[in-house]
């Protein structure tokens, strides 16, 4: 099985071995995504595995983040026990990908010392910068993620358990109005299993260890999109997506949403609220609006500004300058506003596809450790 995804890794995919595969650096990201593409929903299991008033305590309403989990365990969509067989191969397998990270090294200048003590200056080799800092705590979050969230003895004998969508009926002990919000939450995940819970719902110490547990994936999801929001930053931005782009922000974004972030009162929160976010593919499409209308803001206030000969000639050169500022200003006020609608946008959605931004520099990159790093980071945090 790994000759066989070596030999993928080293033809670029292409198994006619004419040379027309993909880059080294997009084989191996796709590798690690192909690894890790089946994902479990933490939300699913754990948001109804508290008694409805506690969750709207806790959660305002909200989703929880999720967890990842790689296709050698099967499509796990349930809180219950991982053998250990399966989390023992899953770090095998990965340890094989992320072999290829050791070789990545960059010289930097020494001194070596020799017996008689004489020095001599010598370029020594040292793991890349960005992977030295970043390998380990990706390693760090994925041992969090097996041994804290998914160890054995969390889920064995608990006061929850699961049904089939199908089967709606509850029975005297669980509670109607907590597997009605279930059945809300998962219309449109008709595949997935339902929670189900007591109708007094959980004892304090149950609903303490899920509240932690659920804290716990936070901090692996907040510290996951951080390197990976780092990495995709430091990726180079291709011509292609660039070409692609429209002359002007108010195209991409559409009147309405273009009106209210130039607007004088601004809320991101608010815009949202307002928008028709009933679905995943309508939520990535207004992601995909606000990343090329941040680019453009930023693209514009960075050009050059054009020859200015054709104004009024009553007009002073110091209040042109003057408009031209405040024009500046202003669109790095609006291309502010584009990134926090986006990131607010990310966090309602923490399981949001990726944007075409994003999609573009991944499929484009050619620098493998860049490609390690982002595809390690975005299976720990979807």
């Amino acid at each position: 099985m790994m000759k066989e995804r070596f030999a993928k890794l080293l033809l670029g995919e292409d198994m006619s071995g004419c040379g027309n595969g993909v880059p080294t650096a997009l084989a191996i990201s796709n590798a690690i995504t192909n690894l890790c593409d089946v994902r479990m929903s933490w939300v699913s299991a754990l948001t109804t595995a508290m008694s409805p008033e506690s969750l709207r305590a806790q959660c305002g309403g909200r989703e929880k983040p999720r967890v990842s989990c790689a296709t050698l365990f099967g499509q796990l969509w349930r809180l219950e026990p991982l053998r250990s067989e399966k989390k023992a191969m899953w770090r095998r397998e990965m340890e094989w990908f992320l072999s290829v990270s050791d070789h990545i090294v960059e010289l930097t200048p020494n001194w070596q010392t020799f017996p008689d003590g004489s020095k001599l200056g010598v370029m020594t080799c040292r793991p890349h910068s960005d992977l030295y800092v970043n390998l380990p705590a990706l390693r760090k979050l994925d041992n969090m993620l097996l041994e804290a969230i998914l160890n054995y003895d969390s889920f064995v004998d608990t006061e929850f358990w699961y049904v089939d969508q199908g089967v709606i009926a509850p029975d005297a002990g669980t509670s109607p109005s907590s597997f009605r919000q279930a059945l809300q939450r998962q219309e449109e995940k008709w595949w997935l299993p339902v929670p189900r819970v007591p109708s007094c719902g959980l004892h304090e110490n149950s609903r303490k260890k899920l509240q932690h547990k659920r804290d716990c994936t936070s901090q692996i999801l907040k510290a996951a999109m951080a390197i990976n929001s780092i990495t995709l930053a430091e990726m180079d931005i291709p011509e292609s997506y660039l070409e692609s782009l429209p002359k002007n922000a108010r195209v991409s974004l559409g009147d309405v949403i273009h009106r209210y972030i130039t607007s004088d009162h601004f809320s991101p929160e608010y815009l949202l609220d307002c928008l028709d976010l009933s679905s995943e593919h309508q939520a990535i499409e207004i992601a995909n609006q606000a990343e090329a209308s941040m680019y453009i803001w930023r693209k514009q206030t960075n050009s050059k500004p054009g020859s200015v000969s054709g104004r009024s000639s009553s007009r002073t050169s110091w209040e042109m300058v003057k408009d031209l500022m405040v024009d500046a200003d202003k669109r790095d006020l609006f291309a502010e506003r584009a990134e926090i609608l986006l990131l607010s946008l990310q966090q309602r959605f923490p399981g949001l596809p990726q944007t075409a931004w994003d999609m573009s520099k991944i499929q484009y990159n050619k620098d493998v450790g860049k490609a390690i790093l982002e595809s390690y980071s975005r299976v720990l945090k979807v």
